[in-house]
Formats: structure tokens, C-alpha cells, sequence
């Protein structure tokens, strides 16, 4: 079933994606799926893995189910020292 869903995009992915956030439809069932999906359009190559994910202003598992009307934030890994 497809949800519409409003991604946000923060540091390497909105320079991948070249926009800050989009809304778009998916019928991605977790976090995981969605950003699978998205990394792929965008041309991503960062896994899964290294990022972190928010749902709701929510920081969330990679599991965690996607929902209509979600918002999902994408953070790529970030180096400090």
C-alpha cells in the first residue's frame, strides 16, 4: 500500500539529493526499505549502517515502521575531533 511520506535530507544526502526534503509515495514497510529506495534514486552509496534515522522528530530504529503522514530524517555519519 503505498503512504505518502515527507523525507527530510541533512549534510551528504541533501547534497546527493540536491534538494532538503521531498514528499513523496512509497510502499517502503521500515525506515530501512524507504532509505534503500532512496539511496538508490539519489545515488547514495553511504550503508544503512553508518547513518542514523529520526521518524517523527523521533530518533528511530532502522526497523521501525514507516507510516502515511510520517516524516523521516535521514543523518549521514559525521566526522568530528
Amino acid at each position: 500500500m503505498k503512504k505518502q511520506i515527507t523525507v527530510r535530507y541533512f549534510a551528504l544526502f541533501r547534497e546527493h539529493a540536491g534538494i532538503s526534503g521531498e514528499t513523496l509515495e512509497s510502499d517502503a514497510e521500515s525506515a530501512a526499505a524507504l532509505f534503500a529506495q532512496l539511496k538508490h534514486r539519489h545515488g547514495s552509496a553511504e550503508p544503512a549502517g553508518h547513518c542514523k534515522v529520526a521518524i517523527n522528530d523521533q530518533m528511530a530504529d532502522w526497523d521501525a515502521p514507516v507510516r502515511d503522514g510520517d516524516v523521516v530524517l535521514f543523518f549521514p555519519p559525521v566526522a568530528g575531533g
